[in-house]
């Protein structure tokens, strides 16, 4: 099996002398590990060619996976919040008054992925933007505007929680407060250099990053809603465009179990003289070409449903992508076909689900659902 070199951080014994020095160690890269990674580049080379895909239905698509993204994260640390509840919460985000803390993490973390979604170009990514970034994910959290935006001050292992919410375990101790700042210092460092010299994979920086961000925790609370968003805006400014169009946290959700343990059996050994990057490697990997996976099959779904209305249909379809609506008066001077006919081609476009109908009488007119 190739091997390839790795930097990571000395967190063994000596972790708190501040000489602590970033050494090499060995990677093990299997065939399931590069078999992966080629799996999810070569969809997202393919991503690329799906323009056949209008941008009402690929805006309905993100809008599916961001609610996925934040009902799913949320739920991960112990919210009870359902995704038609996340819904009805973000149609109602501007209230900026939310009852309970499940709400208030949820509104948190819907702020932060739209800010990802639209500037992922303008955040360099350093120890202060992930700090602003905690900030605005913990920004309508009442019990923790004393340290948001802060590194830790106390110490703060990690447990699990069954899906009642009750703790049932330590998975592992993570970095004191006294070394927090350096360690999030030397990672921010490895990651940026890492990405500059690009002889390690961008998915396996973001791999290591995750594994060993969530080890050192940094932050008092939101640690792994934090990690989880940061592994989106690091795929995006990788060139994984495709990621908010499918939820990795809900993969994540559905396999729960598996993420502890990988956590655990990993950040078990990273104080270790030889670290085991393997069980959380190959869970992160599994996971993003799961995520492609399903991506896959909803885009198919769009193609095949388009694929077989009939020919008149969509013409009205491509007319209504092309210029945000359309009306019958429209598919008449386009079509030539009779009002009567254009009628029942719309009534069944909107039964389908592929329009929409907006205002009423002569006024009436359509848009893409």
């Amino acid at each position: 099996m190739p091997n390839l070199k790795l930097h990571h951080f000395e967190m063994g014994v000596n972790r708190c002398s501040i000489g602590c020095m970033l050494r090499s160690d060995t990677l093990q890269i299997t065939p399931e590990i590069l078999s992966l990674i080629a799996r999810i580049d070569e969809f997202k080379g393919a991503w690329r060619a799906l323009g056949t895909l209008a941008p009402e239905r690929l805006s309905a698509l993100r809008r599916v996976a961001t609610i996925e993204s934040i009902g799913s994260s949320t739920r991960i640390e112990g919210s009870k919040l359902t995704d038609r509840r996340v819904e009805r919460l973000l149609s109602n985000l501007a209230i900026q008054s939310f009852d309970t803390r499940d709400e208030q993490e949820v509104a948190g973390y819907a702020e932060l992925m739209d800010l990802v979604f639209s500037s992922w170009q303008d955040i360099p990514f350093n120890e202060n933007h992930i700090k602003q970034l905690h900030q605005i994910l913990l920004h309508h959290s009442e019990k923790d505007a004393h340290h948001r935006g802060q590194y830790k001050t106390n110490s703060n292992s990690v447990a699990a929680f069954d899906e009642s919410g009750t703790q049932i375990g330590i998975v592992f101790e993570t970095a004191t407060p006294f070394d927090t700042p350096r360690l999030m210092a030397e990672l921010a460092s490895w990651v940026n250099d890492e990405r500059e010299k690009g002889h390690l994979h961008p998915l396996l920086i973001i791999a290591i990053f995750v594994v060993v961000f969530l080890e050192i925790h940094p932050f008092q609370d939101g640690n792994g809603r934090l990690s989880r968003v940061l592994t989106t805006l690091l795929l995006i400014q990788a060139g994984y465009a495709y990621v908010p169009y499918s939820s990795l946290e809900s993969v994540i959700e559905l396999n729960k179990e598996a993420y502890y343990l990988a956590l655990h059996q990993t950040q078990g050994t990273i104080r270790a003289e030889a670290p085991n990057w393997q069980p959380w490697l190959m869970f992160f990997l599994r996971s993003l070409a799961e995520q492609v996976r399903l991506l896959e099959k909803k885009v198919e779904r769009e193609k095949i449903v388009l694929a077989a209305l009939p020919e008149l249909s969509l013409q009205i379809v491509e007319f209504a992508r092309e210029h945000g609506r359309v009306t019958i008066g429209n598919a008449i001077k386009l079509t030539g076909v009779s009002r009567n006919t254009l009628k029942q081609h719309f009534r069944n476009l909107v039964e389908q689900g592929h329009l929409n109908q907006q205002g009423s009488g002569r006024g009436v007119w359509y848009e893409l659902k």
